[in-house]
């Protein structure tokens, strides 16, 4: 699995530097957008460190992108059909939080993740990452607490979740560890 993720740093970070080229983007600017350090920045973009959540989270939210559409773009290749041995798997270095991309390339607005949260751990995400997105997240297994701005969710095994506006977002898997399925549409 190690280097698989050190595979994927690579690439994203590959993909982060060209996303700013793309938009004309100096390091400096992309720091002041996302609230990352340039160093961090310069150290991503090199695939010397693998980034958080977090920090991936507010670099995507900068060029006005998801997370997820930001680990496709720098993965994916095209084509209707997406294997499970091509299926980009990126593991968060701060939670062990581990995502799997389950949807092939392409222009439809609608992309499924199946995530596997650790008993315990806590991933929290700002509501800029959900700016763009309309999200529903169905519990495959485990226990898993919701934090949706002021309100919390305890769902079950079976229970599917539709966000409401955009707010501060925390995942937190209960005794278990939680396997859930995230599907996103843009738009």
């Amino acid at each position: 699995m190690g280097d698989i993720a050190n595979d994927i740093s690579s690439t994203i970070g590959r993909r982060i530097r060209a996303e700013r080229l793309m938009r004309d983007w100096s390091l400096a600017e992309l720091a002041e957008r996302s609230g990352v350090s340039k160093a961090m920045l310069s150290t991503i973009e090199r695939g010397m460190t693998s980034p958080t959540a977090t920090l991936l989270v507010r670099i995507a939210a900068a060029f006005g992108m998801t997370l997820s559409t930001l680990i496709a773009r720098a993965e994916l290749q095209g084509g209707g059909l997406l294997r499970e041995a091509d299926q980009p798997v990126w593991r968060d270095p701060g939670t062990g939080y581990v995502r799997r991309h389950l949807s092939p390339a392409g222009e439809m607005p609608l992309e499924l993740i199946k995530v596997h949260l650790p008993a315990g751990a806590r991933v929290s995400l700002p509501a800029a990452s959900y700016a763009f997105i309309k999200q529903q997240i169905w519990l495959i297994s485990g226990l898993l607490e919701f934090t949706e701005g002021d309100v919390v969710h305890r769902l079950e095994p079976g229970d599917c979740l539709a966000l409401g506006a955009p707010s501060d977002c925390t995942f937190h898997a209960l005794e278990a560890g939680a396997d859930y399925l995230v599907a996103l549409a843009r738009g």
